[in-house]
């Protein structure tokens, strides 16, 4: 009689744990994006000092700030406007919802594919992380997205004057497609939830 399992049987008892360990490899890239994340408060400080220093008059932090926003004044007068004040403002805010998606990404995509954190009980357990998964998980990014896309549609159009008309179009353009996708990504998973739930 043939062996049905050819080869080392010790082998394949440990193949499907050897597998599944491999998810660890997952942890460099979280720890990648946590240190980018560190970029990231650093860049917001570096902005907001400047700004800070802007309003106190200094002119080096106006002229760090007006090449930051690539904004272009058509009268070149070196003073702080509120257009300008606008910009960076909605600037930060672009680095405080990429930062949130940074987080997202992170604890969500730890959680689902890698390891469960343990943090039932614990009282800054995020609300949507109790019941995060892949699918759930696709549906916050894209409308994280959705409103990181915004946020740069509306400082392009504040800043409008310094774009070329292809520029603006292409923008909303891509917003809109950002839009339909999430909207796609969503009805997508509310089907295969119906599915799901009709089965069980």
């Amino acid at each position: 009689m043939t062996n049905p399992n050819p080869g080392n049987p010790l082998f394949y008892k440990h193949l499907p744990s050897f597998i599944f360990a491999s998810r660890w490899l997952q942890l460099p890239l979280y720890l990648g994006l946590i240190a980018a994340q560190a970029v990231y408060v650093f860049h917001f400080w570096v902005e907001l000092v400047h700004l800070l220093e802007a309003a106190m008059g200094s002119q080096t932090a106006l002229q760090a700030l007006v090449s930051s926003i690539g904004y272009k004044d058509p009268s070149q007068g070196a003073s702080l406007n509120e257009t300008i004040i606008m910009l960076v403002v909605l600037a930060l805010i672009d680095v405080v919802m990429i930062s949130n998606l940074l987080i997202m990404v992170i604890v969500g995509g730890y959680e689902t594919f890698v390891s469960r954190m343990n943090l039932e009980g614990h009282r800054d357990q995020p609300e949507w992380l109790s019941h995060v998964n892949a699918s759930v998980l696709k549906v916050k990014l894209a409308t994280a997205i959705i409103g990181i896309s915004s946020i740069h549609l509306l400082k392009t159009f504040i800043n409008a004057a310094n774009y070329d008309e292809k520029v603006l179009l292409w923008q909303t353009v891509i917003h809109f497609t950002f839009l339909l996708s999430a909207l796609a990504i969503a009805y997508t998973d509310k089907l295969l939830q119906d599915a799901y739930g009709n089965k069980h």
